[in-house]
Formats: structure tokens, C-alpha cells, sequence
């Protein structure tokens, strides 16, 4: 009798494949999102600033953010020495910007709260470019500016992140008369969907 080899499979499946549908799960790569917080200007005190976020992230570890924020300046501190006089038309002037920014996740992790629950966290820089726009009484005065910062993303459900952002917006201005490299500092904080 033939021999048969060591490794032949006894018995044969006879299996039917099935036509799966697989389940489309939402990227969730794209977030919107709002923002509150302080807006800092040099020489021209703090004061509240709120804004409107868009993004699209990348990979895991790239995205790109688009921000629209609005607050106001004051000229108090120029007008209490000054008082019938202040380098801008009023004593509150309003100050908009927008910009886009590329980010970098640096420290993805996560945050734990109590001893049953972990929340996935990012930590990271952005930079880029945009415009801010005020009025100086000279009318409308509108400047390029670059903002460097770092932030904190903390994803509380499926879709729903916590943001914390500390950014330097930098331009060049001659308000006062002296054209130098302005710091104007943002610390907001704000909540985002994704889908």
C-alpha cells in the first residue's frame, strides 16, 4: 500500500464563505470647537478673549488648527495720565485675529482620575501664522503674527476633548513710537468635538 505523508490533513473543511459588511467607524479626525480665556497685550493691559476653533488632524501625532478670536484693548492706564488723550480712538477698542497653526502631540498619555478612570491626554506644541486687526484712531491697523505655544488635550468621551492652550502671539507694531516686536500672551482653555 502507498504511503501517505506525515503532514496530509486528515480531514478536508468545507467551510462557505460569508460576505461580511464591515462596520465604517467615523475617523474622527476633524474637531470644532470654542475657546474662552485672557488675552494679554502689551501696553494695554488684559482682558477676556473668545474664539472659535477648527482643526484636522493628521496622524497620531501631526495636526493643523485654525482659530478665530475676538477681545478688547484699553488704553486706561495712557488716559489716567493723559486724560484727554490715549493712543487709541477709545477707551475700549476692539482686537480680532486669526491664524493657522500646525501642532505636534509630544507627550500622548493618559490622565487618571480617582482610581477607576483614565482619560487618553496630549501634550503638545503649535506654531504658525495669521492676522490681528485694531484700531489705532489712524484707522484699521492690520499686522502678520506668528504664534508660538504649547497645550494640553484631554479626550473626556469618544468625541469629546478639554483643551488648555498658553500661546505668544508676536508682531511687529509701532503704536507708541517705537517699531519693535510685540508679545501679546493668550491662556484659554475650551472644549471640542471631533467626528
Amino acid at each position: 500500500a502507498p504511503q501517505k505523508p506525515a503532514n496530509e490533513q486528515v480531514i478536508q473543511p468545507e467551510v462557505e464563505r460569508r460576505d461580511l459588511r464591515l462596520p465604517r467607524f467615523p475617523s474622527k479626525d476633524f474637531e470644532v470647537g470654542v475657546y474662552g480665556g485672557l488675552y494679554a497685550t502689551e501696553n494695554f493691559g488684559s482682558s477676556g478673549v473668545g474664539g472659535l476653533r477648527l482643526g484636522y488632524h493628521i496622524t497620531e501625532d501631526f495636526f493643523v488648527q485654525g482659530h478665530y478670536g475676538r477681545t478688547k484693548i484699553s488704553d486706561e492706564a495712557f488716559r489716567n495720565i493723559f486724560p484727554d488723550s490715549g493712543p487709541l480712538p477709545s477707551r475700549n477698542e476692539p482686537l480680532t485675529y486669526y491664524n493657522l497653526s500646525a501642532g505636534w502631540n509630544i507627550l500622548p498619555g493618559e490622565v487618571f482620575w480617582g482610581g477607576n478612570r483614565a482619560f487618553a491626554s496630549q501634550v503638545y506644541l503649535m506654531a504658525g501664522v495669521g492676522s490681528t486687526k485694531f484700531n489705532t484712531g489712524r484707522g484699521d491697523l492690520k499686522r502678520q503674527t506668528i504664534n508660538l505655544g504649547l497645550g494640553m488635550r484631554v479626550l473626556l468621551r469618544d468625541r469629546i476633548g478639554l483643551q488648555v492652550d498658553l500661546r505668544d502671539q508676536m508682531m511687529k507694531l509701532d503704536i507708541l513710537g517705537e517699531d519693535a516686536r510685540r508679545h501679546h500672551l493668550e491662556l484659554t482653555t475650551g472644549v471640542s468635538y471631533f467626528f
